[in-house]
């Protein structure tokens, strides 16, 4: 009986070791955690060894390491906390797959705008809701087209809408203007701009699908889930965003 309370135990033990892992995946305290648990893998030896002196010093520096990482990494600790708030009590529900009508009028929309340096910010909803960041901007609720993308970061239309993102919710364009959290990663290259910078902060909170287009390169990118893809074309961004669909709904099954 007392094997199987020990084996429940450890089993418990590594779960919850790895939904820890998992929570702050993407961000520069994984590397500290990593640490942590190898320290807490020596404060277990020194307990079964009976090692008093290792044992007393583990224990003090497990105090101040829970203080340090509170301090230090709070940005990270915030962002690992929205994204489980996002989540789903019984699951996530499965949205619509991006049609290839849609991905054919995106891809052809940021192409057109990379080739005239004008700047763009698109988010692509798919789990995890983007409520908040569609309420900060300009509902417009209309069919995706080329056109109307390009209408919106056309900043010589003098359109207010243009220095934000829009969200796009099933097919739909449902808001512009919308503002999205700067990342906080500081080793990020500082050729990336703002545009960039909340492309990354939106990606580490939520599984959203970023397009970027850079003004002052000319460049496409795509991120997802802190990941950049850099240097794309019309084709192969539809061919990235396919990849991505299909893990998805490999992840929802």
């Amino acid at each position: 009986m007392i094997m199987w309370k020990q084996f429940i135990e450890i089993a418990i033990l590594w779960f919850v070791i790895y939904q820890i892992l998992l929570f702050f995946e993407g961000t520069r305290a994984i590397r500290v955690l990593r640490g942590i648990i190898i320290l807490l893998a020596a404060f277990l030896v020194s307990q079964l060894l009976n090692l008093e002196i290792l044992n007393w010093l583990l224990t003090k520096l497990f105090g101040l390491s829970v203080i340090a990482i509170l301090v230090i990494f709070h940005p990270e600790i915030r962002q690992g906390l929205a994204r489980l708030g996002q989540k789903q009590l019984f699951g996530a529900s499965a949205k619509e797959e991006i049609g290839d009508r849609t991905l054919s009028q995106i891809a052809e929309a940021v192409e057109t705008l990379s080739k005239y340096k004008i700047g763009a910010l698109i988010a692509i909803e798919k789990n995890e809701p983007l409520t908040a960041y569609i309420e900060s901007g300009v509902i417009i609720d209309a069919y995706i087209s080329c056109d109307i993308i390009e209408a919106i970061f056309n900043p010589a239309t003098n359109n207010p809408l243009h220095d934000g993102g829009i969200i796009m919710r099933q097919n739909r364009l449902v808001a512009a203007g919308c503002l999205f959290p700067l990342t906080q990663n500081i080793e990020l290259s500082r050729i990336f701009g703002t545009r960039h910078r909340a492309a990354l902060g939106l990606s580490e909170e939520t599984d959203a699908i970023v397009i970027v287009v850079s003004e002052e390169r000319q460049d496409i990118s795509l991120i997802y889930r802190g990941r950049f893809i850099r240097d794309l074309n019309k084709e192969s961004l539809v061919d990235e965003i396919k990849k991505i669909e299909r893990t998805v709904k490999k992840q929802n099954a």
